[in-house]
C-alpha cells in the first residue's frame, strides 16, 4: 500500500508540494507581467509642477513689477495684449462672488493629484497631472498671499486676447491639462498605464 501511493503520489507528498508552488510560480508570474511596466512617473509629474509652478510665479512677478498700474502692452495689434488685473474669481474671470470656494476647489484638485500619483504609471498621464498640479498650485498662490486676504486674494491675469477673458499662464496650464486628460480618457488610457475598452 505504501509502495502504491509512492509512485501515485498523494496531496501529502513532496512531489504534490513542489508542483503545486510551481503552479502558484506561474500564477505569479503571469499576474506580474499583467501589470503596468516601468517605473512610476511621480517625478515627471513633479517636473513639470515644478516648471509650470515657476514660470508662473515669475510671471506675475514680472507683470505686478512693471505692468500694474501701466498702459497694456501690444504684442500682436490689438488681437494681443498684456494687461495687469487682478481677478477675484476663477479661471478667465469667472464666478467673482466664490473667492474662498475657488480656493477650497484648488486645494482639494491638489491633494487628489498627490493621492492619484501612488499609482502613477502612465507618461502622458504625469504630464497631464503635472500641468494641473503647477496650474492649481499657481493660482492657489495668488489667493493665499495676495491682497485683501488670505483664502481670498485676487489672482494676477495678464494675457488679453481680443474678445476673450484675460488670464494667465496658470490658467493655460490647467487648461492643457484638462484637455489632455480628456484626450487620454477617451483613448482608453488609465493612469497606472493600462488600456481599457468600452
Amino acid at each position: 500500500m505504501a509502495e502504491a501511493e509512492r509512485i501515485i503520489g498523494t496531496p501529502d507528498t513532496p512531489d504534490a508540494d513542489r508542483d503545486g508552488q510551481e503552479t502558484a510560480g506561474a500564477e505569479g508570474t503571469a499576474a506580474e507581467t499583467e501589470r503596468p511596466r516601468g517605473k512610476r512617473r511621480v517625478g515627471v509629474l513633479f517636473a513639470v509642477a515644478a516648471f509650470a509652478y515657476a514660470l508662473d510665479l515669475i510671471s506675475k512677478m514680472i507683470v505686478v513689477a512693471e505692468l500694474e498700474h501701466q498702459e497694456p502692452i501690444e504684442i500682436v495689434g490689438d488681437w494681443l495684449r498684456f494687461e495687469a488685473i487682478r481677478n477675484a474669481g476663477a479661471a478667465f474671470g469667472f464666478g467673482e462672488a466664490f473667492t474662498v470656494i475657488f480656493t477650497v476647489i484648488a486645494a482639494s484638485v491638489i491633494v487628489v493629484i498627490i493621492r492619484l500619483a501612488r499609482k502613477l504609471y502612465s507618461l502622458p498621464w504625469a504630464i497631464a497631472l503635472g500641468l494641473l498640479l503647477g496650474g492649481a498650485l499657481g493660482n492657489l498662490t495668488d489667493r493665499i498671499f495676495r491682497s485683501p486676504g488670505v483664502f481670498e486674494g485676487a489672482v494676477v491675469d495678464f494675457i488679453a486676447p481680443k474678445h476673450f477673458a484675460v488670464f494667465n499662464l496658470a490658467d493655460s496650464a490647467i487648461v492643457c491639462g484638462g484637455i489632455l486628460i480628456v484626450l487620454l480618457s477617451f483613448r482608453g488610457l488609465d493612469p497606472d498605464g493600462t488600456v481599457h475598452k468600452d
